[in-house]
């Protein structure tokens, strides 16, 4: 008398070779992945979005733009200043404003592609012309006036430079010159061309800056610069500037 037996196989032999993972290795990517990667990437996306299209703070590593901003800030870019930009393009959707005389903007060196901080001086259909680096615009020359000395004492050596608080049409800003230094103190009278603008450092003796690259394109423009952020002295072991921390620009 025989007997017959079923046997329900439910899965495969334990010797099938099965490829799938282990239940403790996925669980414990998936942990990583919804506990920490995740939020660290939405995270980072968010700020991208928000450095690329509405605001920014970038170090300024140079001394072009002295006595107004120092080696070692760390400046305030506004990037809604003008107009609305698609994040990580250069993309506009929306423009309500332009540069005006006398702003701080940032900007890519037509010349390497290096992100530049210079003062607008010259706007579109202005005629512009420097004689021994006195600037004059449309015909009328800028009014020069004594700097105030807690500014100029800002500048390490400043009994080496010249200061003076250049006023345009209303505007003032301070600047500062190298007696015996000289670098590119004229220029003939030259108009902007419209949609271009003529952008100089404070720091006029040391400063690349259309005086050497020429006009700058209004589409390449990516912000203004509105104040200091914070200060670090880069000469004495980046000691902070406390006088300097969220300061307006001028």
């Amino acid at each position: 008398m025989s007997r017959e037996m079923d046997v329900e196989v439910s899965g495969p032999p334990a010797d099938a070779g099965s490829s799938a993972p282990p239940a403790a290795a996925t669980g414990w990517w998936d942990r990583l992945w919804k506990e920490w990667i995740k939020p660290i990437l939405v995270v980072a996306i968010v700020l991208g979005s928000i450095r690329s299209a509405i605001a920014d703070w970038n170090d300024v590593p140079t001394g072009s733009m002295k006595p107004t901003i120092l080696e070692g800030d760390r400046i305030f870019v506004n990037k809604l200043a003008y107009d609305l930009r698609i994040p990580f393009t250069s993309l506009r959707v929306a423009t309500w404003s332009a540069p005006k005389r006398g702003d701080i903007v940032v900007f890519p060196s037509p010349a390497d592609g290096k992100r530049l901080v210079k003062r607008v001086v010259g706007l579109p259909g202005d005629r512009l012309e420097l004689q021994n680096n006195r600037l004059f615009v449309n015909g009328e020359s800028a009014l020069y006036e004594p700097l105030d000395p807690s500014i100029a004492r800002q500048v390490d050596g400043p009994e080496r430079f010249r200061f003076a608080k250049e006023s345009v049409e209303g505007k003032s800003h301070p600047v500062m010159i190298t007696p015996g230094y000289g670098a590119r103190p004229t220029f003939e009278p030259m108009t902007v061309p419209e949609g271009k603008y003529f952008m100089m450092g404070d720091n006029r003796d040391n400063s690349l800056d259309s005086r050497w690259f020429s006009f700058v394109d209004r589409n390449v423009i990516v912000g203004r610069a509105t104040a200091v952020a914070l200060s670090v002295d880069l000469a004495h072991h980046w000691a902070p500037r406390w006088k300097r921390f969220f300061t307006r620009l001028p």
